[in-house]
């Protein structure tokens, strides 16, 4: 039953940093788009020095 004195205040104290963690998260905009960040990875655009050359605008006088 001691050990109890100490782990109940360590799980609030934990809870606490999560909380404080997800509020700071919340407010830096780290959930503002969750789709951007997962499809931008598929996009070549990005890199024009990775990108496949277009044939057609080679072909193109």
């Amino acid at each position: 039953m001691d050990v109890l004195l100490f782990l109940i205040p360590f799980a609030l104290l934990l809870s606490a940093v999560g909380l404080i963690g997800f509020f700071w998260a919340l407010k830096n905009g780290q959930f503002d788009d969750l789709q951007g960040a997962a499809e931008r990875i598929l996009y070549t655009d990005d890199h024009p020095e990775h990108a496949e050359p277009n044939l057609d605008r080679e072909r193109e006088p």
